[in-house]
């Protein structure tokens, strides 16, 4: 994980990429508690047999939305901004889904500070393009540019 000593040393860094996360499983267990957490219990995402037969993809999938949800673990393993006291998940401008996530794959972030804009004493809104990669393919699952509302 990268350090980075304080928010003027971040704001030096828009345009540049922050790193890549660590791989992460997407194994049938997390995909089958997402369902139980969101009910969304559609056969592509858990019935494996079904899914093996019937499926374009050749297996389960996981969810977009677990994906996406994988946010925040994701980031955590790329960077850390000294003197940030809270982090506040403020919104998404973009995300698109751009490849399916089979069950067994792994995943990793790819981010890339997009641009950082004060917002009143001790707060700054961070906007980063975050590229979630899958392992072995050059398709990307998903594509997000993400707001962070960082507070001195």
């Amino acid at each position: 994980m990268r350090t980075i000593e304080n928010i003027d040393a971040l704001s030096k860094l828009v345009g540049q990429e922050l790193g890549t996360s660590s791989w992460m499983e997407i194994d049938q267990d997390r995909v089958n508690m997402f369902a139980d957490a969101t009910e969304d219990h559609q056969w592509i995402h858990v019935d494996v047999e079904r899914a093996k037969a019937e499926s374009p993809f050749g297996g389960p999938v996981a969810h977009g939305f677990l994906t996406l949800s994988l946010l925040p673990p994701l980031k955590a393993d790329v960077f850390k901004v000294e003197g940030v006291t809270t982090r506040v998940n403020y919104g998404l401008n973009k995300v698109r889904f751009m490849a399916p996530v089979l069950v067994g794959s792994r995943v990793r972030a790819r981010i890339t500070l997009k641009s950082i804009e004060p917002r009143g004493e001790g707060r700054y809104m961070v906007c980063n393009e975050i590229t979630i990669e899958i392992e072995g393919q050059d398709k990307p699952a998903c594509l997000i540019e993400g707001l962070t509302l960082y507070i001195l």
